[in-house]
Order: structure tokens, then sequence, then C-alpha cells
């Protein structure tokens, strides 16, 4: 309510809302008003230009972040996951465009654990009733797409529960990395070995020195502990920097600021919000253009958008949490795919998406295993693969009982399928009768 309360002033440009469902909301209004709206936060894939023209996402949509992890699944060699996410627009439509990509793959998520919006973190019964639910399933490639205090709370949760060791595989969206960036508290070992993502900005003098001056004048916790600066602290300033140049460079032209009645906003009432204050900026439609014809070095790098409005040169830091804080493997851009060296090296060669092109450094996993996992276990009340081996075989070679053994078989037959099984990428328990 306070932000549309605050739009019944004049206003040119608003930065923001911070989630996604605000932005579904107040972009129909910045449609009526033509007043640019911009976001580094609201990444939510559905948001297109079409439906929202005057929405911008100033940091590349989550749909490259779900293509990236995508890729990491099939680098790793895994075929389905299971999504964790709440129930909300941005995490849901996350989760669907990581659905889609796996497809894409000949993967996919075998199940969705919802969270309510709403969940008690004080009391998580439905952390705990999904984790449980996760624990008896055959996947254990578990994709957490949530909020910062839900996800902290889910691993603490997991820790308890047994599910932070070897066999699991636990990779975290972008909220994990700023928590770990914003050098805010967190339970470090219940993170042990999960893999989380973060937006990649390439290493700048202009990056540097903005560093240094936030070293310099950060904030204070009430526990007098520094707030780290974290990558969307950069897309902020790089955002305010691209209104601040197209309105310059809308005024240079000869344009000027001004506001007219919207008769339609005029005749609808409301109590909280006085709709017939709000006026429609004149100059909206050349100010967007503008914006989107931004090309400029910020702190994030290059900032350019493509025709579509997607964000120039996506990329992604790709992290790995250990006991002693947390180290980075390797890089994705949607340039050169998965790799262990900043993705800026390849964007003067031609894209080369070959998985022999594809690498990331070792990863120390949940457990403290350096072997990746398998990914897969049999379900808990699952039944064991029964195989039938004849009493009486002419062809003792091939198969055979060893002793009169009613359990104990051996020949050419058996070690051919024991060793099929040690290929695939998840256990078969079986028995021979």
């Amino acid at each position: 309510m306070g932000a549309l309360q605050f739009m019944e002033t004049d206003v040119v440009a608003i930065i923001g809302p911070q989630t996604s469902i605000m932005a579904h909301v107040l972009s129909h209004l910045a449609n009526e008003l033509t007043v640019p709206m911009l976001s580094f936060t609201a990444l939510d894939p559905t948001l297109s230009p079409l439906q929202f023209p005057f929405f911008v996402q100033t940091a590349p949509s989550d749909l490259f972040l779900m293509r990236a992890i995508a890729e990491m699944i099939t680098y790793y060699g895994w075929s389905d996951v299971v999504a964790l996410y709440n129930d909300d627009d941005n995490s849901r439509n996350g989760v669907t465009a990581l659905g889609d990509e796996l497809e894409e793959r000949r993967c996919g998520i075998s199940y969705k654990a919802v969270l309510p919006l709403d969940v008690v973190i004080s009391s998580p019964v439905e952390i705990i009733e999904e984790l449980i639910k996760i624990r008896g399933m055959e996947s254990r490639i578990i994709v957490v797409n949530t909020f910062p205090n839900t996800g902290k709370m889910i691993f603490e949760e997991a820790e308890r529960l047994g599910m932070m060791e070897k066999g699991y595989v636990w990779i975290a969206t972008t909220w994990l990395s700023s928590l770990l960036d914003s050098n805010l508290p967190l339970a470090r070992k219940s993170l042990n070995g999960v893999v989380t993502l973060r937006l990649h900005t390439p290493d700048s003098r202009k990056k540097r020195d903005f560093a240094a001056r936030w070293k310099k004048n950060k904030p204070l916790l009430s526990s007098n502990k520094t707030i780290g600066l974290n990558v969307y602290g950069l897309y902020a300033y790089d955002t305010v920097w691209i209104i601040a140049q197209a309105v310059k460079t809308l005024l240079e032209a000869g344009g000027n600021l001004t506001f007219s009645h919207d008769e339609t906003l005029s005749s609808l009432k409301g109590e909280a919000l006085n709709l017939s204050a709000l006026s429609r900026f004149d100059e909206g439609s050349q100010l967007l253009d503008y914006i989107m014809h931004t090309k400029m070095s910020g702190l994030t790098g290059p900032v350019q958008f493509h025709q579509d409005r997607s964000m120039y040169q996506p990329s992604y830091d790709i992290i790995n949490v250990v006991s002693d804080g947390f180290r980075q493997i390797g890089y994705w851009s949607n340039h050169s795919g998965l790799s262990i060296v900043p993705p800026e090296s390849f964007y003067s060669k031609p894209s080369n998406r070959s998985s022999s092109n594809q690498h990331l450094k070792p990863v120390t996993w949940p457990g403290g295993t350096l072997v990746t996992p398998r990914g897969w276990v049999f379900r808990n009340n699952g039944r064991r693969l029964r195989i039938g081996v004849p009493d009486r075989a002419s062809f003792k070679d091939f198969v055979s009982r060893v002793n009169g053994s009613s359990n104990i078989v051996q020949g050419y037959c058996i070690d051919v399928f024991e060793a099929a099984v040690k290929l695939l990428s998840y256990p078969v328990p079986h028995e021979f009768i």
C-alpha cells in the first residue's frame, strides 16, 4: 500500500518492487501511468514485456538461473530432482522454468514440495513434514528455491533429520549466496556441502573502488557486526544510474517531464488510495525507450539490454559451502556454459557448448565426500528386484548356483548383470532366487 500511495505523487520512474508478487500488481498500474518500473530482485521468468511493457528487469531473469542449474544437473549425470519451494509467484514460476529446462535435457522434477508462504519459522511443521517425505524418496538431488529465512530453517531441519549426510545433493538458488555475502548470521554446519549460485559480476577497478568505499562506510548490525555487500547492492547502484542517464538523455534531447490527468483512474474509487491523484507521465514511453537503449559500464559489468529486454551476457558464479566458509568451483554463462575460468574470457570467441568444454572444480558434497553422489537411492518402502535363476542349467559357465546354494549364484550372465548395475547412476537392490 505504501508503494501505491507513493505513486500518488508525480514520478517519472520507480525502482522496485522487491518481490515478484508486488511486481505483478504494480506493473498494471505502471502500464496505465506509463511510468517505467525497474527491479533488480523481482526476476520472475513470467514477467513478460508483452504483458508488462513498462516493467524492466535490471538483473538477469531467473530463467537463466534455472538454465544454469539444469546444465549442472546434466553435467553430473543426474536425471531426476526434487524441488522445494514456497507457494509464491517467483518461486513457483522459477521451478516451472527449471522443469522446462530439465525436460529439454531429458531430465525432470520427480517431486515438487510446496511450502506455504506463511510457514511458521518458530515451529516449522510444514518444513519437517515435507523433508520427511523427501527423505523417503528415490531422488537425492534437492533444489531449494525459497526465501532466506525459510531456506535457513530448511537446512537446519534437514541436518536434524540426517539429510546433510553422504549421498545427498543440495542446490540452493541465489538467496543463499546473498546471505553468505551479506555476512548475516548462519548455522554454517547445516550448510556444509551445499552448492549455490550468485549473479556473476566481472572484476573491475570501478567495482573494487566501490567495495572499498562500502567497507569504509558500511553499516553495522545491532550486534556490531558489519553488513557485507552482496551482488544485489551492485545491481541497485547500476539501476539508479540507468534511470539517471535515461532522464539526462531525455532532457538533453529537448524533452520535458510533464504529467496529465488520467480519466480511467479518476473514475475509480479507493479508500486508502486516492486514485484520482494519480497522473500519467506524458514522456513515459520516450524515457522507457532511452532506458532500453542503455549502454554503459557499471559495477556489474556491461549494462545493456537485448531486443527481448533480457540482460546482456547473463552469467553466474557457482559456489560450494564448506566448513570454513565457501569457495568458488566455477561459472556458468548463457554463452559458454560451465567453466572454471570467468565467462568474459569466452565472449570474444564463438559459443562452444560441447560436453568436452564443460568443466567445474571438485565439490565437497554433504558428508565431506569429494565423490560425486549418484543422486538416487532405492525407495525406503520399495521392494527389491527379484531375479529367478534356473536350478538346472545345461551350460554351467553361463549361470549356476554355488554348491546348491539357494541365493549364491555365479556365471557369465551374472557377471554381465552386476557390471551393468554398477554403470547405473542409482543403486538397484536385488536378490537372486
